[in-house]
């Protein structure tokens, strides 16, 4: 299996993108260790493992463990890639914490099967507050791409990041909605559409239907912004403060709770920056076993038109302020 990048359609899912990132950083720096806790086949860690056997680690189901490990090859100068489900890579936060944030260690953390996108497993296998404990840590990068072209960038950028890094991802579901042969510029906010009379702030693979919902809203007479915050952590004051006096109005849309995440990433910075009214639009609690990811969109009102009503609900009440 190739690691270089011949086409997006050669990408697969999202998932299948970082795995594909792995390998092309394993040819390029024998320095890169991958670690997972016995999710290989899951995470895609694989491919890595059967093409850099001797630069694996399976440490198995103790994520705590994992941490502690990828610590010390960080200390020891390697450059670890530890891989698991988003919801139980929680487990280890506070090793993340003491270890490798207070620490400062060059250790990446890829959490896979976020948000909704474990939608037949439960409520227990649904991370919806993981983006609020990364983004509190003093150290940590926290990167949420939107699709597989910018999943595989991110990855190959965050290995030139000197420093942890949370690269937040879901299963399959990742429709395109970014322009495979951009740049990816990590911390910079990405404008996908311009706009006057409301911005819309999301990232992940709710963002495809924003720009929906965008278009929506468009053919109903107004003009709407939507930024991708592909990076939710350092975040890009200065752009988002600029959308943010052209616009007057926010609606963040993300898969997390309302709490901590991008919602609590734009309002925060624009409380102290440039105060506008900035409204969530997110998960209404917890998930539960679904057909289909879509069903949990559905559910929370994550689908274009329950986004484009809510936008229009916004606009209603801050227009008569």
């Amino acid at each position: 299996m190739s690691s270089q990048l011949a086409s997006p359609e050669s990408l697969g899912a999202i998932r299948d993108a970082v795995g594909k990132a792995l390998l092309r950083l394993g040819e390029e720096d024998k320095d890169v260790v991958v670690l997972t806790a016995d999710v290989a086949r899951s995470t895609r860690t694989r491919w890595f493992a059967e093409r850099f056997p001797e630069r694996f680690v399976n440490i198995g189901i103790s994520e705590q463990d994992m941490i502690g490990f990828a610590a010390g090859l960080a200390l020891g100068g390697k450059k670890p890639y530890a891989a698991a489900f988003a919801m139980f890579m929680m487990r280890a936060w506070e090793q993340i914490r003491n270890t490798v944030d207070r620490m400062n260690l060059n250790v990446k953390l890829i959490a896979t099967h976020s948000g909704f996108s474990d939608h037949g497993d439960g409520a227990s296998h649904q991370s919806l507050e993981d983006i609020a404990l990364m983004r509190v840590l003093h150290n940590m990068t926290v990167v949420i791409p939107a699709d597989p072209p910018q999943a595989y960038k991110a990855i190959l950028a965050i290995h030139r990041v000197r420093g942890p890094v949370y690269l937040r991802i879901g299963r399959d579901y990742s429709p395109p909605v970014t322009d495979p042969s951009a740049e990816y510029r990590l911390g910079e906010l990405e404008l996908l559409r311009d706009g006057e009379d409301v911005a819309l702030v999301s990232a992940g693979p709710v963002l495809a239907h924003v720009v929906e919902a965008a278009k929506m809203l468009e053919a109903k007479g107004l003009s709407v912004a939507v930024a991708n915050l592909h990076t939710v952590k350092p975040i890009d004051e200065a752009r988002l403060v600029r959308l943010a006096q052209r616009t007057g109005l926010v609606v963040v849309v993300e898969e997390h709770f309302p709490r901590g995440g991008l919602f609590g990433a734009v309002a925060e910075t624009l409380a102290q920056r440039y105060p506008v009214p900035v409204v969530p639009v997110a998960a209404k609690g917890y998930g539960h076993s679904a057909r289909s990811v879509m069903d949990l969109y559905e559910r929370h009102g994550l689908v274009a038109d329950s986004i484009a009503k809510r936008v229009v609900e916004a606009v209603e009440k801050w227009r008569k302020r």
